[in-house]
Formats: structure tokens, C-alpha cells, sequence
């Protein structure tokens, strides 16, 4: 069932590092930077995804006015 890099010991062990490493004060303060992380580079992809999106419909609007014309 739990192939690969993330089976369920991995986990514990690597959440033991990270508190032994920055201890239990820090945590809460690295998980909010982290989740502030990942909304910013969602974001991000949601951006561009409609920037691409905008452009290639505006391309198409123009091959299909160079067609009518």
C-alpha cells in the first residue's frame, strides 16, 4: 500500500528531525510560512494559466479574423 519515499515510518522520522532541529516553538511558524508558500505559488500557476489562456484565445480571434477578411 505505502511504496516509495513516503511511508509512514519516513514521516516520523523526518517530522522528529524537523522538531528536535527548530523545536516545538518554531513549528507553528514554519507551517504558516510554508502554507503562505504554497498559496503564493498557486497563485502564481493560476496566473499564468489565464495569461496563457487570454493569449491564445486572442491569437485564435486573429487567425479567424484573417480568414473572414
Amino acid at each position: 500500500m505505502f511504496s516509495g519515499i513516503f511511508q509512514p515510518m519516513h514521516l516520523i522520522v523526518i517530522l522528529g528531525i524537523v522538531l528536535i532541529i527548530f523545536g516545538p516553538g518554531k513549528l507553528p511558524e514554519l507551517g504558516e510560512g510554508l502554507a503562505k508558500g504554497i498559496k503564493s505559488f498557486k497563485a502564481g500557476i493560476k496566473d499564468l494559466k489565464d495569461e496563457t489562456k487570454d493569449a491564445n484565445v486572442a491569437q485564435l480571434e486573429g487567425k479567424e479574423e484573417k480568414k473572414t477578411a
